[in-house]
């Protein structure tokens, strides 16, 4: 066959069609106008460049129509020009995109699209999303917004910043109820939640669980919280080895257990053995971290999408999740302490207010406290800090 014939059968011929045909199926809720991910069973092929490229998300394998005809049926370069010319005449079923608004002006940065999104505060529609639909703990959010590296989204969702080797916000993940995915025009490098200087790294794909482990941990003070966002640009693998080539460094893979999860673990396995630094594998027994602490704690809220929790249900829950006081204005002549924000609002606490305290595992109370105190589901112990409490 002559060049310009594969050329032209390079042309009329797209990756999706030797993917449909091959029992694929479109992932719509993950993909995009630029890349559309394909599933079948455990398999993950990712197009890209107009239908006429396409990359494994689970392996370095990539290349064109014909090099995914010999990567899917082990085929050398002839039998993948047979094969694709009888694809021809097959159409396969393409996605179609609405329409985006023409844009009267140029998209702002990331930065400055980063900057203008509001922290969270108590009782946010993003507090209360990763309150009750996550159950992370109210201290472990504090300190994240202490950290600077969480945003409010639109509708109730989490951004989760990403930063470059000086610290600069490049990206965002995006969560919520109803959505997932990572800001337009940024790019993936890592979530960074812990210490400065950390000789431990525990490496997770997604924020949410990078902050759940920490609450697991609770937060060891050797240890730096990071997470890929569910992929592997060269950003990513380029900040890992930084991390990982410190001096004693301690690579963890925290990954997800399943099969996408052991491949990240591999490659952070590889990474450690160039390094020459510490490697473990650490599992949760759920799926992920997340699904982890709310098994652990008790809370499945999360799984009825769309759907909210009310009447007595919602204030048993919203009780358990959070011994917090609720924010309100101070009237003159209040004389309780208060710590005043950018809204004008305060928390107001009493000096014997209850707190709450969160076991890696679940929180055993001892004898010398009364059964009132405890609240089995939530692995919560809501009394003043006692010394009899063991975790």
């Amino acid at each position: 066959m002559e060049k310009n014939d594969i050329e032209e059968l390079r042309a009329r011929v797209g990756c999706a069609a030797v993917l449909e045909h091959e029992g694929f199926a479109i992932d719509r809720k993950e993909s995009t106008r630029r890349a559309v991910k394909f599933r079948r069973d455990d398999d993950i092929v990712i197009v890209i460049h107009g239908d006429r490229g396409w990359f494994d998300a689970r392996s370095d394998a990539k290349g064109d129509v014909f090099a995914l005809a010999s990567y899917l049926h082990a085929i050398g370069f002839a039998e993948a020009l047979a094969f694709v010319g009888d694809l021809v005449a097959f159409q396969p079923t393409m996605p179609t995109w609405e329409k985006p608004l023409h844009q009267t002006q140029p998209m702002a940065s990331v930065a400055d699209r980063w900057n203008h999104r509001k922290r969270l505060w108590r009782a946010s529609a993003t507090w209360t999303y990763l309150r009750q639909c996550r159950a992370l703990p109210w201290q472990i959010i504090s300190a994240a917004i202490e950290a600077d590296v969480l945003r409010e989204g639109p509708y109730g969702s989490m951004w989760a910043k990403h930063v470059d080797e000086a610290g600069a916000v490049i990206g965002w993940e995006e969560r919520g109820p109803d959505w997932r995915g990572f800001s337009t025009g940024g790019a993936k490098a890592l979530f960074q939640f812990g210490a400065n200087n950390p000789r431990r790294i525990c490496v997770t794909e997604a924020a949410i669980d990078a902050l759940s482990l920490a609450v697991i941990e609770q937060t060891r003070t050797d240890t730096l919280y990071v997470s890929t966002g569910g992929g592997w640009s060269p950003l990513t693998a380029l900040a890992l080895d930084t991390l990982a080539s410190g001096k004693g460094a301690w690579l963890v893979a925290a990954t997800d257990n399943n099969v996408q999860g052991e491949v990240f673990a591999d490659r952070l396995r590889q990474m450690a053995d160039s390094n020459s630094c510490d490697f473990s594998r650490l599992r949760p027994e759920a799926e992920d971290w997340n699904e982890e602490l709310k098994e652990r704690r008790g809370v499945e809220s999360c799984r009825i999408r769309g759907q909210r929790i009310k009447g007595e249900a919602a204030a048993r829950l919203t009780a358990a999740l959070d011994p917090l006081p609720a924010r309100r204005r101070l009237r003159r002549g209040d004389q309780r302490t208060e710590n005043r924000g950018r809204s004008g609002f305060a928390s107001v606490t009493t000096p014997k207010e209850p707190q709450m305290f969160v076991s890696p595992q679940s929180v055993r109370c001892s004898k010398a406290l009364p059964a009132a105190t405890r609240c089995t589901p939530c692995s919560i112990v809501t009394a003043s800090r006692p010394s009899t409490i063991t975790g």
